[in-house]
Formats: structure tokens, C-alpha cells, sequence
């Protein structure tokens, strides 16, 4: 499998990861998940693409979009497991679906492992968060300005 997401994890570790994964499909439209709701999976995508969003005044505010090879999905990594953002098929999605908890058991049986493969969830989770405080400086600057209106 060519993954942006899996590149530089150690093979072994790889091919065990791989073993804990099933191929799944999203046609486009699909809910694939929602804030709050158990992160017990993620994804790694092959084909197709996903709209991460997140609730903002009352509607749903696209994040960021994802397509091959991205991770879909790092809040089953951290207690308490839940999603911190939505997740939509935007486009018919293919991808590589791994059971967390075995994964999570995976990283407990070989540390290092473990830590490569934090680490690359951590280089996704810094991007995310990124993503998100520009995209939420879009939506409440005022147009053109850059800058976030903080109300008085």
C-alpha cells in the first residue's frame, strides 16, 4: 500500500498494521462519522475524497479535505475516544479500515512501533489543528481583514 501517512514507519511494524486493516467503501454523501460520537476506527484513504468539518454556529463548517493516501481519523489514539471532528464522503471513497483497538494493542506490544507511529499521528493532528484555527479565522474575521472579531 502507497500511503503519504504510513511512509517512514518501520516495515515490519507496516505489515502488521496492514494486518489489523479490512477494505471498506463509502459511496459519496455518506456519514462516515460524527463529533462525539466512539472513535473505535480509522482509515487510511486509497481512492475518493473526505470533508472533515466541525460544528460552528449552528452548521456544520468544512475543515479540510482529505484524499489518497491521507489518515482519516486520529482521535482513537487518545482517551476518551471520540471524535473531535465530522467526517463526509465527498466523493466514492475507497480505504483501508483499521480496527483501533487492536492497533492500540499493537503499539503496546512493540514501543517503538508505538512511538513511529504516534509520531505520525502527531504530524497529522498538528496539521489538523492548524487547518481548523484558519479555517475558523475565515469564518468570524471580518472578509479581507485576516483578523478574528472577538465579541465584546
Amino acid at each position: 500500500m502507497n500511503s503519504t501517512f504510513l511512509h517512514g514507519l518501520p516495515s515490519e511494524g507496516h505489515d502488521r498494521l496492514m494486518a489489523c486493516s479490512h477494505e471498506v467503501s463509502f459511496p459519496a454523501g455518506t456519514r462516515i462519522f460524527d463529533e462525539g460520537d466512539t472513535a473505535d476506527r480509522f482509515w487510511i484513504i486509497r481512492t475518493g475524497t473526505v470533508t472533515l468539518d466541525l460544528q460552528a454556529q449552528g452548521r456544520r463548517a468544512t475543515v479540510e479535505t482529505l484524499g489518497h493516501g491521507d489518515l482519516l481519523g486520529w482521535s482513537w489514539l487518545v482517551p476518551p475516544y471520540d471524535w473531535r471532528l465530522g467526517a463526509e464522503a465527498f466523493s466514492l471513497v475507497r480505504a483501508h479500515e483499521f480496527d483501533a483497538t487492536a492497533v492500540r494493542a499493537l503499539c503496546d506490544l512493540d514501543p517503538a512501533f508505538g512511538l513511529a507511529l504516534t509520531r505520525h499521528v502527531l504530524e497529522v493532528v498538528a496539521h489538523r489543528l492548524q487547518a481548523t484555527r484558519i479555517r475558523l479565522l475565515d469564518l468570524h474575521a471580518p472578509h479581507g481583514s485576516g483578523v478574528m472579531q472577538v465579541p465584546q
